[in-house]
């Protein structure tokens, strides 16, 4: 299952007040982030990110995948690594994120962010 995507934008405000807009009939508003170069969007938790982008449009694809524990995610990066994906970031705590996000993340073979995240505690 998915846990979260992100995607970078060329102009964060235009693209913020787009999202504001496009997803309140669907009941989804920003629930995180700083509201200048980052935002979560959601209902209570964020499943869809928008960032401000620093290189060329279209770089900075980010896809979480859903684990069921700590050792999954570790489970996760050591077959990725193994795959030929590149370290972006082992598995470990997150706790700018909130206290008990464990995830790891790897770059696939054409540069996308690959993470894998548990939020459970312990």
């Amino acid at each position: 299952m998915l846990d979260h995507v992100s995607i970078k934008v060329a102009d964060f405000a235009r693209s913020k007040a787009f999202y504001d807009k496009a997803l309140a009939p669907l009941g989804l508003k920003m629930v995180m982030g700083d509201g200048q170069f980052f935002a979560g969007y959601g209902d209570e938790r964020p499943f869809f990110w928008i960032g401000q982008n620093q290189g060329p449009v279209g770089t900075g694809t980010h896809i979480a995948f859903s684990a069921k524990d700590r050792a999954t995610v570790d489970a996760f990066y050591a077959a990725a690594m193994a795959a030929g994906g590149a370290d972006n970031g082992g598995p470990g705590l997150r706790e700018h994120y909130h206290p008990t996000y464990y995830g790891a993340f790897v770059l696939d073979p054409d540069g996308h962010n690959v993470e894998a995240v548990c939020h459970a505690a312990g």
